[in-house]
């Protein structure tokens, strides 16, 4: 890995919004999962697509707290490459509040992917989109492995990706969740990525109603990205998740505030009984998180 000072390729991001507040349209349910997350350090690989602001697993904590979420998800992030082992302490410092989603080579072997459902890693992270991910290339290897442990896959691909990708996302038998709604900007919802997705997820794939703040052509609050969560709320009410994105890596837009994206998820899922699903119990059962007691 590259040290902290070898920044010269990139702009550094700025860091998140200091002051996180809870949504202020709605109350959160009890057990609330933010299910996108990065933790970042301050050594990055040569081959990454940014250079992160550091984020330590104690300011996300705060982050959770200043927002009133109960749950997180960690979210390898790529400037660390398959190098998981500062997630894997937060997860392990945490282990009734974190859970994790990893990248790292298919043969790791036996002890490793032991030592990662043992921290609390409940997933694995295909990327495409930027350097530092692992690809779709092994798809199957993944899929072994994540049957194996009872672990899902996530995606982050480009939205053209999409339609290539279908017919082998729909014969996984682990569950397969989207990020950051497929990429799928306000231009696509209509296109053949945007259709595909929506298939995907009503035939049984998970999503992300996450990353309006990056697809948005308005900018905030992102009124254009509304059509396009509600559509893929309502095509699987019971296989939606939220996610803040936290810290926003790789944005040059205004810091968005975790508790406004909040709000922005509520005007597009008005519906509480299916915001509180899409907020708890959805990712508590997709990441394995207990229902609080009352």
């Amino acid at each position: 890995m590259s040290s902290h000072s070898s920044r010269d390729r990139f702009e550094v991001d700025p860091p998140p919004d200091a002051q996180p507040h809870p949504p202020r349209s709605f109350m959160l349910p009890r057990g609330a999962v933010d299910t996108h997350a990065h933790v970042i350090g301050t050594e990055y690989i040569e081959s990454r697509s940014y250079t992160p602001h550091p984020a330590p697993a104690s300011e996300y904590l705060r982050m959770l707290d200043g927002t009133g979420m109960t749950y997180g998800v960690l979210i390898q992030v790529s400037v660390h490459g398959t190098d998981n082992s500062l997630m894997l302490q937060a997860l392990q410092a945490n282990r009734e509040r974190l859970r994790g989603i990893a990248v790292t080579a298919p043969d790791l072997g036996d002890a490793g992917w032991r030592a990662l459902k043992e921290a609390g890693v409940v997933g694995l992270r295909l990327n495409t989109t930027t350097g530092g991910g692992v690809g779709v290339a092994s798809l199957a290897d993944y899929e072994a492995v994540c049957m194996e442990l009872g672990w899902h896959l996530q995606f982050l691909v480009e939205p053209e990706r999409i339609p290539v990708l279908a017919p082998k996302i729909s014969r996984l038998r682990v569950p397969a969740v989207f990020d950051h709604m497929g990429y799928v900007r306000p231009e696509l919802a209509d296109a053949e990525a945007g259709r595909t997705l929506l298939s995907l997820v009503r035939d049984g794939a998970w999503v992300k109603l996450s990353g309006a703040f990056r697809l948005s052509q308005s900018g905030a609050p992102y009124e254009d990205m509304l059509p396009f969560t509600a559509a893929l709320a309502e095509a699987a009410p019971s296989r939606c998740v939220w996610g803040s994105d936290w810290p926003h890596v790789s944005f040059r837009g205004r810091m968005p505030n975790p508790g406004d994206l909040l709000d922005v998820l509520a005007r597009a899922v008005p519906d509480a009984a299916a915001r509180d699903a899409v907020l708890a119990g959805n990712p508590q059962r997709l990441y394995g998180f207990p229902t609080p007691a009352a």
